[in-house]
């Protein structure tokens, strides 16, 4: 029988008990089993719905990487993740600082960094009795991190969490370290999208980013460009099957993304054809107030 190096670190963890596994036998294990050939990655989450994650283990291709399992595993050598790795608490920071010591490693980044009350307000672990603030992992992490990808529009540009009143002084990553970052955009991004940055850095491919951060390969055009849609017949009600929804407020001529090509749930549909207009959440802007304004849509087409 055919056991994967992920179902077996997953069952010694539901198992540590029984088999007499201690929280550090797991986090050896788990160091023994990834893929040490790939680049180390570290993924920190912080203010954020995690659904980026869930965007990103719901990757499906036909061609390789064919699933989220299949680069986890074979591809990268992912070291830490809040809800994905094996280990928890005083261990599973123990890599984490480990690494940070390093350097060298890809730092994915989900969730706005809070900035608010010391940084308090969003705690990443607890090391040594000691509790490590979100921004100051962010921080340290970034500073020796070979390349930083944002994952999410809460993590490049502060998003939903950064949205009015903002009590907790939630940032982007940029903001808080004067780094550059790969901003892989949306809330949440096409798992297409964080899949083809990840494969470009394994292949050590260059490629251009936009003003807001974003590959310009997957962000350079905007939605109502590539749309099926353009330039049929507006839309003057909702619940009408088919013809353009910008006098319905979708944001399309003003957001940069390939939604009409790769699609959403692999590849079935996509915000226009369930007759949703789009709400530009690749957008730096994003959340708007309202996020959707009846006519908003007929701005210009060269917005971001």
């Amino acid at each position: 029988m055919h056991i994967s190096r992920r179902d077996f670190l997953r069952y010694c963890g539901i198992s540590a008990a029984a088999l007499g596994l201690t929280g550090t036998d797991l986090m050896k294990l788990g160091e023994l089993l990834a893929s040490t050939s790939g680049p180390q990655v570290l993924w920190l989450v912080g203010s954020s719905c995690t659904g980026c994650s869930v965007s990103f283990l719901n990757y499906i291709s036909t061609t390789s990487p064919t699933s989220a399992a299949d680069i986890l595993v074979n591809k990268i050598n992912l070291t830490y993740h809040p809800s994905l790795m094996a280990t928890a608490g005083q261990d599973a920071a123990a890599i984490a600082e480990k690494a940070a010591v390093s350097g060298g490693y890809i730092l994915v980044v989900e969730g706005g960094v809070p900035t608010a009350f010391g940084g308090g307000a969003c705690i990443a672990w607890t090391y040594n009795g000691k509790d490590v603030t979100f921004q100051d992992a962010v921080k340290r992490l970034a500073s020796k991190a070979s390349k930083i990808i944002c994952i999410g529009n809460c993590s490049a540009y502060g998003g939903v969490p950064a949205a009015y009143p903002n009590e907790t002084g939630v940032k982007s990553v940029a903001a808080v370290t004067g780094k550059t970052t790969i901003n892989i955009a949306g809330c949440p991004p096409h798992p297409d999208w964080f899949v083809w940055a990840v494969v470009q850095l394994l292949l050590n491919k260059p490629f251009s980013l936009d003003s807001s951060g974003r590959p310009a390969a997957l962000f350079g055009k905007s939605v109502h460009d590539m749309c099926p849609r353009k330039g049929t017949d507006e839309r003057k009600n909702y619940g009408v099957e088919g013809g353009c929804l910008k006098e319905l407020g979708c944001r399309g001529p003003q957001t940069r993304a390939n939604c009409p090509a790769v699609k959403w749930n692999n590849k079935i549909s996509w915000c226009i054809d369930a007759n949703v207009p789009c709400i530009g959440c690749t957008s730096p802007d994003f959340p708007r107030t309202p996020l959707m304004k009846v006519g908003e849509g007929s701005g210009s087409e060269n917005d971001d």
